[in-house]
This record gives C-alpha cells, sequence and structure tokens, in this order.
C-alpha cells in the first residue's frame, strides 16, 4: 500500500504545532494522524530549508551534487539522516548508495554513476500484438498490413534504442522522418503511439530551430562563471540586470534542459559548545531586520577541517544587507582571530554608530576583553539562548551558503589554499553574488544604492 501524500500546508501545520511545545513528537504524530518519524523528518527539513523544505523533492541529482553530499558526510561526519535533512534530499537511502559508489571507485566512480534502472524496450501499450487465432481470421491483405507494421515497428524500435531510449517527443518524431522513405507514416506512428497532429507540430518546431539557443548560452555562462552557485532564480536575476525579460519559469525549463543544476545551500547544526554561566539576553529575539547600515551586526566563529588539520573563521554581518564587514582566519580557534575581526569592524563604523552586536555564548564572547571593547564603542552585546543555534540562522546561513559554495565543491591540499579559496569567496559574496532579498543585488551593491538614496 503506497503512503499517503501531504499537501506542504499540512506539513506546515505539523511543524508549527511541534514547535509551539504544545505537545512532543508522538502526541503531535496521533493529532495528524501521522508517524512519529513524518514528524521528526518534517520539523527537521523546516528548521534547515524553511518552507522549500516542505515542498516535494527533486528525484534527479547531478553527479556534481552528489559528490558535495558525500564530501560533507565525511568532513562533518553526518548521520545518513542529518545529511538527507541538510541537503533536502527525498530519502535517507541516497546517501547510503552514494558513499558506497564513492567508497568502491572514490569521486571518478560517482561522477559515472549512472542513475536509474536500465530502460526497456516494449511494444506499444494502446496496440496490443495479435493472437494466433486473430492472425488466423485476417485476410491476406490485412496480414499484409500488419507484416508492414511489424517492419515499421521493429525498425523504430532499433532506432530508438540506438538513442538511448529516448521519451522525448520530438526525437520520436525525428526518429519517424528518418524512416518515413521505408515505411508508411500510419505504420511508424502506431509503431511510436504519436498522433499524426503532434507528429507534425514536432517537425515544423524543428525546422524553425531552437529559438531559445542564445539564451541557453547566456545561461550556462552565468552558471559556470558563478562555479554552479546560482540556481534558476538568482540567474533569472542575472539576466534580468542584462535588460532581458524573461520568465524564471523559463529559465528553470532550459536549465533543466541543459542539466545545469544549482548546489543545493547546506548548514551545518551544531549544538552549543559554550560553557554555562552568565550571559548577555537575547536583545535581537531572531529580529533579523534592520533600517539602516550599522544598526544590527551578527558575529560567529566556524571550522574548516583540511587534510589532518583546521582552519577557523570569525565573521562579522551587517543584517541589514548580509555584507560580511570584517573577518578573520586562524588555524587555531584563540581569542586573537575575534580581536583581529574587530580590529577590522570597528573601522567602518562612523561618528554616531552603535550596532547591536549579536552571538552565540561560546567563550570568545564572554571574555571580559571582549565585552569591554564593544562597550567602548557604545555597543550593546546580545546573546543566543543556550543550545539555540536558530537565534543566530542568519550567520549559520553564510556558513552554510560558504561552505557549499565553496568549501565542499573542490579538495583542498593545504591549508594555505584553502584560506586563499575562502578569502576568494567571501570577495565574491560581497561584491558580486546576486542575493534574492535584496531585489537581485549584491550585498555591496545594496548598501551603495541605500547611501545614494539616503
Amino acid at each position: 500500500m503506497a503512503k499517503p501524500k501531504y499537501s506542504p500546508e499540512t506539513k506546515l501545520a505539523v511543524v508549527n504545532h511541534y514547535l509551539s511545545g504544545k505537545d512532543g513528537e508522538q502526541s503531535t504524530a496521533d493529532l495528524f494522524g501521522i508517524e512519529r518519524t513524518s514528524v521528526r523528518r518534517w520539523v527537521r527539513a523546516w528548521q534547515f530549508h524553511g518552507a522549500e523544505g516542505l515542498t516535494a523533492k527533486n528525484n534527479h541529482y547531478s553527479d556534481e551534487f552528489k559528490l558535495v553530499v558525500v564530501r560533507a558526510v565525511i568532513s562533518d561526519r553526518l548521520t545518513m539522516r542529518e545529511a538527507a535533512a541538510r541537503f533536502n534530499l527525498s530519502a535517507e537511502i541516497l546517501v547510503r548508495r552514494w558513499l558506497d559508489v564513492y567508497n568502491d571507485a572514490g569521486a571518478e566512480g560517482l561522477l559515472n554513476m549512472q542513475c536509474g534502472r536500465p530502460g526497456q524496450m516494449t511494444k506499444p501499450k494502446n496496440i496490443p500484438p495479435l493472437t494466433d487465432k486473430e492472425l488466423e481470421k485476417l485476410s491476406p491483405e490485412e496480414l499484409r498490413a500488419e507484416l508492414r507494421y511489424l517492419r515499421a515497428e521493429n525498425a523504430y524500435l532499433k532506432k530508438l534504442k540506438a538513442l538511448v531510449q529516448s521519451e522525448k517527443k520530438w526525437q520520436k518524431a525525428l526518429i519517424i522522418s528518418e524512416l518515413r522513405h521505408e515505411h508508411a507514416l500510419r505504420d511508424l506512428l502506431r509503431a511510436a503511439g504519436m498522433s499524426r497532429s503532434t507528429w507534425y507540430y514536432n517537425m515544423n518546431a524543428l525546422k524553425q530551430g531552437d529559438r531559445y539557443a542564445g539564451l541557453k548560452e547566456n545561461i550556462r555562462k552565468i552558471y559556470h562563471y558563478h562555479k554552479g552557485r546560482y540556481g534558476y532564480r538568482r540567474i533569472t536575476l542575472a539576466l534580468r540586470k542584462q535588460g532581458l525579460r524573461i520568465n524564471h519559469k523559463t529559465v528553470q525549463r532550459l536549465m533543466a534542459e541543459l542539466s545545469l543544476r544549482s548546489v543545493i545551500r547546506a548548514k551545518k547544526y551544531r549544538a552549543w559548545k559554550g560553557r554555562t554561566g552568565e550571559a548577555a539576553p537575547n536583545i535581537l529575539s531572531r529580529n533579523f531586520g534592520a533600517s539602516k547600515a550599522n544598526e544590527k551586526w551578527v558575529t560567529d566563529v566556524t571550522e574548516f577541517p583540511v587534510q589532518g588539520k583546521k582552519l577557523y573563521l570569525s565573521s562579522v554581518l551587517d543584517l541589514f544587507n548580509r555584507e560580511v564587514i570584517a573577518y578573520s582566519l586562524s588555524e587555531r580557534p584563540v581569542m586573537e582571530m575575534v580581536n583581529t575581526m574587530l580590529d577590522g569592524a570597528f573601522p567602518k563604523l562612523r561618528p554616531g554608530d552603535a550596532p547591536l552586536l549579536h552571538s552565540d555564548q561560546g567563550w570568545h564572547y564572554r571574555m571580559r576583553s571582549y565585552q569591554e571593547r564593544l562597550k567602548a564603542r557604545g555597543m550593546t552585546q546580545s546573546m543566543s539562548r543556550k543550545g539555540n543555534c536558530l537565534d543566530n540562522a542568519v550567520m549559520e546561513n553564510f556558513f552554510g551558503t560558504l561552505k557549499s559554495e565553496c568549501f565542499y565543491l573542490r579538495e583542498f591540499r593545504s591549508v594555505s589554499a584553502l584560506r586563499k579559496a575562502v578569502e576568494d569567496y567571501i570577495h565574491y559574496y560581497n561584491n558580486e553574488r546576486i542575493s534574492l532579498k535584496l531585489k537581485g543585488l549584491s550585498p555591496v551593491e545594496y548598501r551603495t544604492q541605500a547611501l545614494r538614496a539616503a
């Protein structure tokens, strides 16, 4: 018996009910008449991807994307469940399958991995083959017609097999056209299960050529320039910035035809790592909006494992335009790293600026020297609640984007190579990468536009 399918609205209702704290997993499952595992899976998907995580999943993933998932599982020591949630996969078993291929044949085996089951040629379902008794009742003329059809069907199926058994109508129409001089059109159409009008329509379309050829090339250039980081939404905005009036659904369809798919943003779930004790209040309280630059900042530290070593990144973002105001890289998570970041951030403040600076409860932000530096600038300190990474979701989102678009896409041989890649990416992120929340502008473009309007 097939499992019932639930709408995104139903899933969101389940998630909201559970997160309200009224009931636990089992009580929520009983209330909505679903499995307990569904509650856990939907909540985890929502925490990583928001409402998008509750929609129908894509069942086709590029080879490059599979490699990103496998490398994330290995470097971050993720479970199958955590990996499926982080990358919004349709099933946990996919992770196990890709890992098995990677362990057996390495990255090359994963990049050459074939998807799905081998295709099988079958006779058209709408016209079953004649039985022996039915053949005996046919007249000589009808027998000749049946033989003629079988020859046409055989020729068509051979051509279809040569084209990897394509199911696209335009390719079927092309096969029929190639065989017309040898077989009757009505027999070929019958073998292909295609109407005459459909065949004529596809042939006329083929004669006109691909009207999207130029647009496809433009999409391909944008995609590769941004190293696969842009999905159809950002590519649509990039095209519009070039003066092209194009619908996002058209871009989505053309990217599918070109087998171009962006790497899904990955967020790393990190439990609270600080110690118990006094902490600053959660003044930000998930109010991530800001009406002007230098009103609210967020900061955190993340790590990158490379060749048995680690590289740490401490960065601060402005919630007004999500720009990386300053950052510092170090091979050790020492206090000097955070101080260096502050040294780069403070000069960005204008006279009268005293932003709120929000962080988690990590030990760096509890240090008296850190807190005194903020007070000296008239800044207010805010901290996430204990063990609640969503209180600093914007910072977590940036780290997830950075890792999925930079770190997971390559194998780094040294810390210095990784350091250079992170520096290059942050410059790209600030100055070139389109943000959907910033009306199709990069963070720096958005800030510059706001200053001009002020």
